[in-house]
């Protein structure tokens, strides 16, 4: 067609380079980076966010649950410990692709260590895994209502902007506050 459409768009893209440092090497074109470079934004690994694994784990369950119409409600105790002490160099995609590899070997109701990957091997500590304590004493519980405490805090108590933040539905949020008994501060009881 001969006809122009004007079309206005962004652009979200991830690198693990330092593109600053190719365009000064002349590897990486100065006019895309600057055209590229308008938020940037600094996501630290998922070994350092470890703080987010329950929920990144409960939003890929939903999305499984939703694409593969299969019942599983979850993972067990020791599958979320152990998931918590691994260092993930895969970062996130890796973390998906565990989840993903259970959601196929279970039967239904919650994976288990056998549905995990061969390859999946951790570094365990005894002590922390039998306490079920991780890293400063704190339960895998208390880690997850703390993550949702922050989100909620840092969003005013918005449902719809913590879901976005947490990447996860209204329900598991409604179900999490209800499960961990959060009451939100800026509602005055009469």
């Amino acid at each position: 067609s001969n006809e122009s459409i004007k079309v206005d768009i962004r652009v979200i893209a991830a690198t693990n380079r330092d593109l600053k440092a190719l365009v000064e090497e002349g590897a990486f074109r100065d006019d895309l980076y600057y055209r590229l470079n308008v938020a940037n934004i600094m996501l630290p690994p998922l070994r350092d966010r470890k703080e987010d694994i329950p929920l990144l784990i409960e939003h890929f369950i939903d999305k499984f649950r939703a694409e593969k119409q299969k019942d599983i409600n979850g993972i067990s105790d020791t599958v979320l410990a152990r998931l918590m002490h691994h260092t993930f160099p895969g970062n996130i995609r890796e973390l998906e692709n565990i989840i993903e590899y259970g959601f196929i070997l279970c039967p239904g109701g919650l994976i288990q260590e056998n549905h995990l990957p061969d390859s999946f091997h951790l570094e365990e500590s005894n002590d922390s895994l039998d306490k079920g304590l991780l890293g400063d004493g704190l339960s895998l519980e208390e880690i997850e209502k703390q993550a949702i405490l922050g989100a909620l805090q840092r969003n005013k108590w918005k449902k719809m902007m913590t879901c976005r933040e947490l990447g996860i539905s209204k329900d598991t949020l409604r179900r999490k506050i209800e499960r961990y008994n959060l009451e939100n501060p800026l509602e005055v009881v009469t």
